[in-house]
């Protein structure tokens, strides 16, 4: 399926997305920052960005904007979390943000967002 990287410095959180997510076949990789995120995408891009709003060292939005800066990462499906109120517009304006999900959040709808922004990515190359 997809590889999906989980940033959440929750460890509650990251359990508990990791374990829906594998559930559906995909592969979790985790950072519980933004620059460990950092670091892992530039050196292998996820299939899709499962981040955090609230982070230490480099917030959620940030992150966004940086891998939308990237041309290499520009495309990359970003899904926001956000225990506090924020619209689509506002996380997708600053972070770069494609979709937004409220925290706490249902399974059904994290897998519908994450599903649906998989299927809409353009086809990776073959290796």
């Amino acid at each position: 399926m997809a590889t999906i990287l989980v940033v959440d410095d929750e460890l509650d959180v990251v359990r508990m997305v990791a374990r829906t997510l594998e559930a559906r076949g995909h592969t979790v990789e985790v950072a519980r920052d933004g620059e460990a995120a950092l670091v892992l995408i530039a050196r292998q891009a996820p299939d899709l960005l499962l981040v955090d709003a609230n982070l230490p060292r480099i917030d959620g939005a940030a992150v966004g904007r940086r891998v939308r800066a990237e041309p290499a990462t520009r495309a990359l499906p970003i899904v926001l979390m956000s225990a506090a109120y924020v619209s689509l517009t506002e996380a997708a304006s600053e972070g770069g943000a494609d979709e937004l999900v409220m925290k706490p959040f249902v399974r059904e709808t994290l897998i519908r967002n994450v599903e649906r922004l998989l299927a809409q990515r353009p086809a990776k190359p073959p290796p």
